[in-house]
């Protein structure tokens, strides 16, 4: 899973009929500390009501369409966590 902030939302009138009913969400990837990457921006469907601005943990390739609402459909990333908060290890120079 990867992290992003989610950007926007994408609205298709016209689509495969397998996708009907899912909301797709346009987030920007980021690190750790939340900060945007350089990766480009990509589109997801949202199995669990994300909104604009929330940091969620995203799935890509076949681990996307293992949720309840993107199993069997033509889905490449999928939102699967909202993400509450960040938290990284100190690090002290020394292992």
């Amino acid at each position: 899973m990867r992290l992003a902030r989610v950007i926007g939302t994408v609205v298709a009138t016209r689509k495969d009929p397998e996708m009907g009913g899912l909301k797709l969400l346009l987030l920007a990837p980021c690190g750790a500390d939340e900060r945007p990457t350089t990766e480009a921006a990509l589109v997801a469907a949202d199995a669990l009501g994300a909104g604009v601005g929330e940091v969620v943990l995203y799935a890509v390739g076949s681990a996307a369409r293992q949720t309840r609402e993107t199993k069997d459909r033509p889905v490449d990333a999928t939102v699967m966590a909202i993400v509450d908060h960040v938290e990284v290890a100190a690090r002290t120079g020394s292992r």
